[in-house]
């Protein structure tokens, strides 16, 4: 039986995780930490949260003490780093938080990964520390040798973090593995994120704001593959790797606005340009051939067998989006996104 510590997990792509890794390996013993704070939610875990190898523990992981007393309790096998600050904008609004979490953070669990000892720590970054691609070049694409160039404090936060993570494993020989995704989408998705915002919106028809001309391209990844991947580069990857996670899945955001209203009946009269955001990067095109040649890894999903089920799963879940849509979430939206 192995132990896996899983921070951040009460978040969108750690809980996506959280009820994989509970639900795939029975024998396996989980234990989710997540500070809770405005993306973090329980209700996400609900359906896992009895399961008998499933633990959930509130804390922050730039809380060295309560940090260092759960690894002495646990003894964890693995460490899945998700812990983050994640939206750009917010990072633009106040960049500290981003930089106490995302970096003192991580090198607080790398601390207790060298105390008590560990298989393998996995740090969980982002396609975002790679900058940006021009929109008139689809034929590149990022690779882990593409150099870093940040564009935005979180992305600076999350460049620095994999740099120390690669420190760690230079220095003191911690077994490591980082890995970059691609824009994630699907089921629990905070709904500050553009595709669980534009369906709200949409079924609202209230205005669907679109930054700038909506021109700038991401690829677009299934949370569902994303985890399937993660899976695979605890089990499979060799120490000191970084892997690239993306579906070749590329769509500008009118693109993505304009398929969801399709799928829901809506006019695209509800799109409302706003104004770009600050160093918005054009492009993120990831290339993943490295994790699919060495770990034989392949997406379930394609945006467009993907997006259908999204789209469901939030017209479904109801409740658990109307219990997010409240106090800090709302004054965020209101300050960033109106006209």
């Amino acid at each position: 039986m192995a132990n896996y510590l899983i921070t951040g997990g009460a978040g969108f792509i750690g809980g996506n995780f959280c009820h994989y890794m509970v639900n795939t390996y029975p024998e396996d013993r989980f234990v989710c930490l997540d500070a809770l704070t405005y993306a973090g939610n329980l209700e996400t875990l609900e359906p896992i949260k009895d399961k008998p190898n499933f633990r959930f523990v509130h804390a922050n992981i730039c809380d060295r003490e309560a940090v260092f007393s759960l690894f002495e309790e646990e003894k964890f096998d693995y460490v899945v780093n998700f812990a983050a600050e994640s939206h750009v904008d917010r990072s633009i609004e106040n960049p500290r938080i981003f930089l106490e979490t995302n970096i003192l953070g991580t090198q607080t669990l790398m601390d207790a990964c060298r105390k008590f000892g560990i298989k393998r720590y996995h740090q969980v970054s982002t396609d975002e520390v790679y900058g940006d691609l021009p929109l008139d070049r689809p034929d590149l694409f990022f690779t882990e040798e593409t150099p870093i160039r940040t564009s935005s404090p979180y992305s600076a936060s999350k460049a620095s973090a994999d740099l120390l993570v690669l420190a760690y494993h230079r220095t003191f020989s911690l077994p490591i593995t980082i890995s970059r995704c691609s824009n994630n989408y699907g089921p629990y998705q905070f709904p500050e994120k553009l595709i669980p915002l534009v369906i709200k919106r949409a079924v609202a028809e209230e205005p669907i704001p679109v930054y700038g001309n909506g021109a700038n391209v991401r690829d677009w990844l299934h949370v569902y593959d994303h985890c399937t991947a993660i899976d695979l580069i605890l089990r499979k990857g060799k120490d000191g790797e970084i892997y690239n996670i993306g579906g070749h899945n590329e769509r500008n955001n009118l693109e993505v606005v304009g398929r969801i209203l399709k799928e829901l009946h809506k006019p695209e009269s509800l799109i409302t340009f706003v104004r770009d955001r600050a160093g918005h990067d054009l492009r993120y095109a990831m290339d993943p051939t490295k994790i699919m040649k060495e770990l034989g890894w392949q997406p379930k999903y394609t945006f467009e067998t993907g997006i259908g089920p999204t789209i469901e799963w939030n017209l479904t879940h109801s409740d658990w989006l109307s219990h997010i849509l409240s106090g800090e979430y709302l004054r965020f939206m209101d300050a960033n996104y109106k006209r």
